[in-house]
């Protein structure tokens, strides 16, 4: 190396440490996060990079949100002109288990129009005896799936139980999971009920998070509703723990831009210690999405009720390479029916 070379290295340097540290609400653009759901374990084998597209002018803003970041424009329907949205039925807080064999059935004879639904055959890497009342006495089971889990055959894994699946779709406001696009595709062709989750990051303006979220993934009015998935994680860039009356301003200003957009009201995805800081108590007119992967959420949460409980980070299913986040709904296979079906009338409205 040239002694007169050196100065400019130098300056490069700097810069590039001065970039990586350029305030609390700046992400790097384009660099794959180390962030799952704090359950899903990174495997060692490359995963494909997120082809994201180069940041927006300054005056195409408004403009992009309307538009897919990996689609043509999308045309708005007329069902998603008015701001308001028709509350989300919750299922019981009270597990229903007498209703349920030990073994939930595939749905015999599914009603005309409506989806088949495929009993449990998931293992468990690290089974649990959750006591009394198990993931077991629930009849709809599910699954949450990001780019860790590679290429999934979706229509062998619906066929091992999963009804249901969560989708990782963004974080922040510039990383777009690989993996979104196609599996938001093959899940649907598969039968599977599906929505798309967002990791928060609590360096990043609300706005821009969800101007992010918008801009990628379709308004489907036969999806579930979207996710926030609010928790502490240690492996984030971001390691603000910020107060408790911040995190929850933050959160209803992402919430509420989603929820204008997409006509539905956004599930809480959260773990026992973010919610145990901030969360207890709030927001009681929000489905939940609990994590308790040792005990029931009644005991882990006690007083919450709950629309769907992810019970083990640690499954196993045909279908898909690794291990997976399995997932209940909180109710029957009627209540599930029940509680699809509004949205998709009201969307259609």
């Amino acid at each position: 190396m040239r002694l007169s070379v050196l100065p400019f290295l130098i300056a490069g340097l700097a810069l590039a440490s001065c970039s990586s540290n350029s305030g609390s609400e700046r992400v790097a653009a384009n660099v794959s996060s180390k962030e799952t759901t704090g359950s899903v374990s990174q495997p060692t084998a490359p995963v494909p990079a997120a082809n994201v597209g180069a940041p927006l002018a300054q005056g195409q803003a408004d403009a992009s949100r309307q538009t897919l970041a990996w689609a043509e424009p999308v045309r708005a329907p007329n069902a998603f002109a008015r701001q308001t949205t028709v509350g989300m039925p919750l299922p019981s807080d009270r597990p229903i288990t007498t209703l349920m064999p030990e073994e939930p059935q595939i749905d015999p004879a599914p009603a005309r129009g409506r989806m088949q639904i495929y009993s449990r055959r998931f293992r468990d890497a690290k089974p649990i005896n959750f006591g009394r009342v198990s993931p077991k006495d629930y009849a709809v089971h599910g699954v949450d799936v990001s780019r860790w889990q590679g290429e999934i055959d979706w229509v062998r894994l619906r066929t091992q139980g999963a009804n249901f699946a969560y989708i990782k779709a963004t974080d922040g406001g510039d990383h777009l999971d690989p993996m979104f696009k196609t599996n938001w595709r093959r899940a649907k062709e598969a039968g599977l009920k599906r929505g798309a989750y967002h990791f928060f990051y609590w360096c990043r303006t609300a706005g821009e998070q969800a101007d992010w979220f918008i801009r990628n993934v379709p308004r489907d009015p036969d999806a579930l509703p979207p996710v926030i998935d609010v928790e502490w994680n240690g492996e984030s860039r971001c390691k603000q723990r910020l107060a408790r009356k911040r995190v929850l301003e933050k959160m209803q200003v992402f919430m509420d831009k989603l929820e204008r957009h997409y006509g539905q009201r956004p599930v809480i995805y959260t773990a026992p210690d973010f919610y145990e800081d901030n969360l207890s108590g709030e927001f009681p007119n929000y489905p939940f999405w609990l994590r308790a992967v040792a005990q029931h959420p009644s005991k882990v949460y006690p007083g919450r009720k709950w629309v769907f409980w992810q019970y083990s980070g640690s499954g196993l299913s045909h279908g898909v390479d690794g291990k997976i986040d399995l997932n209940v709904f909180h109710g029957s296979v009627e209540q599930w029916h029940n509680w699809i079906t509004p949205r998709t009338a009201m969307a259609q409205n």
